[in-house]
């Protein structure tokens, strides 16, 4: 994927300080850098809310189900939003996309399908993006009449980087024109940064618990063929080929199937 030569929105000189600061990663990781800028939310309000996103997160028993959570916390506690959407795009896969709010739905659609907009530059650029008036801004035209028909005008797409599993921008939807609030930024960019290490844990846990149910059912191709390690994993990759299935599927389908019989 390309990134587009120009990445942010002019804006006042009085906000590209909290954009430089917003945008560099270490400001971005770390919340009690945060919680110091002017214009920011109070420390033990956003102490709370990450709080509360690393409660619902860990506790997601999917990858998917954790970004509707994140979307649907941020919807609800950022001053001004009518949506919010999260997207990911992982190495060769689809995109994975979540989204709360009843505003933007024509917006978001449009900027997927046409593979433009402020959340997939955001991600493509490693970098916020804002936008004070998606109905006039020249970098997407093609999709203005999409904002004015949805209701939203405002944006402020913060990336994530999710480590060595996928990148992609969590976006912030607003109903009426102006450049998003300093408050808002930072407790985005809070989230996005508390969210990114939650889903690199999230991904880490599922690659474990798919490693051992392969590891399982590796050892009952074995068990049942009398070949070796190599040769079973290949078995094992060669019928989710066929059956068109992820691995783990059918490592567990082969572990339950196993069990059954012993226990008839």
């Amino acid at each position: 994927m390309s990134a587009p030569q120009r990445r942010v929105p002019a804006v006042p000189s009085g906000a590209r300080s909290l954009r430089r600061t917003l945008t560099s990663r270490r400001s971005r990781r770390s919340a009690s850098a945060l919680v110091t800028i002017a214009g920011g939310p109070h420390p033990v309000e956003l102490a709370g809310l990450l709080h509360e996103l690393t409660v619902r997160l860990l506790s997601a028993d999917t990858l998917p189900r954790a970004l509707d959570r994140l979307s649907a916390l941020a919807v609800g506690s950022l001053p001004g939003a009518v949506r919010c959407s999260v997207a990911l795009i992982g190495e060769g896969g689809p995109l994975m996309e979540a989204t709360s709010g009843s505003a933007g739905e024509a917006f978001d659609r449009q900027q997927y399908e046409g593979s433009l907009g402020p959340g997939l530059e955001a991600a493509r650029t490693r970098s916020l993006v804002t936008a004070g008036d998606l109905c006039n801004d020249d970098r997407w035209p093609q999709l203005r009449e999409a904002a004015a028909a949805s209701g939203v005008r405002a944006v402020a797409a913060v990336p994530l980087d999710v480590r060595r599993t996928a990148v992609g921008a969590l976006s912030v939807y607003l109903e009426n024109p102006g450049e998003p609030a300093p408050e808002l930024l930072v407790t985005a960019m809070a989230l996005a940064g508390q969210a990114e290490v939650l889903l690199g844990e999230l991904v880490r846990r599922a690659a474990l618990t798919e490693g051992a149910e392969v590891d399982r059912a590796v050892g009952v191709i074995i068990a049942q063929r009398g070949c070796g390690v190599q040769e079973a994993y290949a078995v094992l990759q060669e019928s989710a080929q066929r059956l068109g299935l992820d691995r783990r599927v059918v490592a567990e389908r082969l572990v339950a199937a196993a069990a059954r019989k012993s226990g008839s």
